[in-house]
């Protein structure tokens, strides 16, 4: 008798979503074997991985990304932030249809809709995502310059993403935009993933909770499930002092940008934001809301874009 494969629906993600139907992972160790060492079947009945296993999390996300959006070498280096794809593929969609709402309700693709990833790490994942679905082009802008070098390996080994993505060295780190950002410049989008923490030991405590979290149990180990650097996990001053920072410069730059957008962790932040973003004009002010599974994320997006302005902008 032919085994049947009962596969549950995601709904939580967005519709466009590849990863709405969960993992195939039969398919996915064609592509990387080395996956399936890591592979287990749970107390359901259903193949999964240890997600406190920072090498399991990394493969997946390798072998999701040569299956579902055919890119090939993607690595990256020890204690490098490894994004769950699911949720950061969700911000991309979500951006789409913020775009689609800005464009008489036509979802615009190609190379000329230019995004600007704000912190890009060493993993390239907006970019790739993006790109690859929609045919967006992307500026990545980072302080750390081993995790450009290891994004620029990355592009250089997938040629359909070399003429698509471009990377930029932020060389004054207190700044965001500035220096990144040029006169000429028309981005269609901003989008940040930003340090959410205010020191290393609440990093720290963090993944021990998130590590507790995930395997049912109690540890005292610093074990970054997710790795990270210091400038992915944290900053001084935390999220809010780095998003009102994001906020008060992108008011400099109000006609080079239709959306700017940012990830918020902290929805307690959500009122000193837009209390920010009033204070520097902002024109429209939007918050998207995620879900992922049990957790439920956001962005924020603003524009100074007047409406006549926003009408006539050329996607």
């Amino acid at each position: 008798m032919k085994k049947v494969k009962f596969t549950t629906e995601k709904v939580n993600l967005h519709p466009r979503n590849k990863h709405r139907f969960g993992y195939d992972f039969e398919q996915f160790f064609q592509g990387c074997p080395e996956l399936k060492e890591f592979v287990f079947t749970n107390q359901y009945n259903t193949q999964t991985i240890d997600f406190s296993n920072a090498e399991a999390v990394k493969l997946l996300n390798k072998a999701l990304l040569i299956t579902e959006y055919e890119i090939q070498n993607w690595d990256i280096p020890k204690n490098y932030l490894c994004p769950p794809l699911p949720g950061r593929a969700d911000y991309i969609h979500y951006i789409a249809d913020l775009l689609t709402e800005s464009n008489n309700g036509i979802l615009p693709e190609g190379d000329t809709i230019q995004g600007l990833d704000i912190g890009i790490g060493a993993n390239c994942i907006y970019p790739i995502i993006g790109n690859t679905t929609y045919g967006w082009s992307f500026v990545g802008s980072d302080i750390d310059e081993k995790a450009l070098q290891n994004c620029k390996k990355i592009i250089g080994q997938n040629e359909k993403l070399i003429d698509f993505i471009s990377l930029q060295l932020q060389t004054e780190p207190r700044f965001i935009f500035k220096n990144i950002i040029t006169p000429e410049d028309k981005f269609a989008f901003t989008i940040c993933n930003p340090p959410f923490h205010a020191s290393a030991l609440e990093a720290a405590k963090a993944n021990i909770r998130k590590t507790n979290n995930l395997e049912n149990s109690k540890s005292n180990q610093t074990l970054l499930n997710f790795g990270g650097q210091n400038t992915e996990l944290w900053c001084d001053g935390g999220e809010i002092r780095f998003l009102t920072q994001m906020v008060y410069e992108s008011a400099k730059f109000p006609m080079n940008c239709f959306w700017f957008t940012t990830l918020v962790s902290k929805k307690e932040n959500l009122k000193s934001i837009y209390k920010t973003l009033q204070k520097v004009n902002a024109v429209t002010i939007k918050t998207i809301e995620m879900a992922q599974g049990q957790k439920t994320s956001r962005f924020v997006a603003w524009t100074f874009l007047s409406e006549a302005q926003q009408k006539s902008w050329k996607f």
